[in-house]
């Protein structure tokens, strides 16, 4: 019995030094997935909000009486309410079937690309031979979408209630890291 146990603690002291070895992974996801459907819900979300009617208002906050008996309720802009962005949340990755992964075919670069025209879009040039479209990997990015989506909600609710910059890389960079960070270009001034 104590032969057996040497045997199995040996091989777990050359195990170790092994794994050590290996490079670290991302929680077993597919970086490349996780990536490309983050960057695209966040396009998602942008596009939706920035059709709504700019001018449509909704009333949030508290209804109490001033001093002065007068109820004035806060209205905020629709498009950007929390509201709004929890009714998206409903459907939006829904809007997945329409992307596939696109291969660059200067520099070889894989992302996740819409292929097909929205609503009041226009097919434009698209060369569908750079896309691929594999069946499987479809059902994936609903799935990973609303993962996304569940998972980081309140960040997603965050940036574009206040109408953050460069959302895709705050969510899927920073707040994620399921991106790599923005490639910093050097200053020119240094």
């Amino acid at each position: 019995m104590g032969w057996r146990r040497c045997q199995g603690l040996e091989l777990l002291l050359l195990a170790v030094p092994l794994l050590l070895l290996l490079p670290p992974v991302r929680g077993g996801k597919d970086t490349e997935l996780y990536c490309g459907v983050c960057r695209a819900l966040v396009a998602e979300i942008d596009w939706a909000v920035k059709k709504v009617d700019p001018k449509k208002t909704i009333q949030v906050g508290s209804f109490r009486i001033s001093p002065d008996g007068s109820q004035k309720p806060n209205e905020i802009p629709y498009a950007r309410s929390e509201t709004h962005l929890l009714e998206l949340f409903e459907t939006i990755c829904s809007n997945m079937d329409d992307y596939a992964l696109y291969e660059d075919p200067e520099t070889q670069k894989k992302t996740y690309m819409r292929f097909a025209p929205r609503d009041s879009e226009k097919l434009g040039s698209v060369d569908f031979k750079n896309f691929k479209f594999d069946p499987e990997k479809s059902k994936s990015l609903k799935f990973v979408c609303e993962s996304i989506v569940e998972e980081y909600e309140d960040e997603i609710i965050s940036l574009f209630t206040h109408e953050a910059d460069h959302a895709a890389d705050k969510l899927c960079s920073e707040k994620s890291e399921m991106c790599d960070p923005p490639s910093q270009t050097p200053r020119s001034d240094l």
